[in-house]
């Protein structure tokens, strides 16, 4: 399955790594935290790990460890903008349960 994007998150990526200056794309991955068990968790990449995985969507080049795939996979990001907020929304359907504040996640 893997990771994709909707095109509003690929252009706010390109946007973002034009203005930068530098890096390759941007990796995806999930860390232990929060009140639900897992965030998800977005950088640039500038030069990519051996053990990454890559998914291309909309021109853009998400890397993924093998670790953080597992619960991930099948994930289409979104970039949206909700009244005066913005930011991006995961579409992950291995999610179980969800905070109240949409922060964390559980599979």
């Amino acid at each position: 399955m893997g990771i994709s994007l909707t095109e509003n998150a690929a252009s706010h990526i390109n946007d973002y790594l034009g203005s930068r200056g530098e890096g390759v794309g941007i990796r995806l991955a999930v860390k232990t935290t929060g009140c639900s068990g897992l965030m998800y968790v977005l950088e640039p990449v500038d030069e990519p790990a051996q053990e990454d995985l890559k998914f291309e969507s909309h021109g853009v080049d998400v890397f993924v460890d093998p670790k953080s795939l597992i619960y991930i996979d099948g994930t289409e990001m979104d970039y949206v903008k909700k009244g005066l907020n913005e930011g991006f929304e995961f579409r992950n359907p291995n999610v179980k349960d969800e905070c109240g504040c949409g922060e964390s996640f559980t599979v």
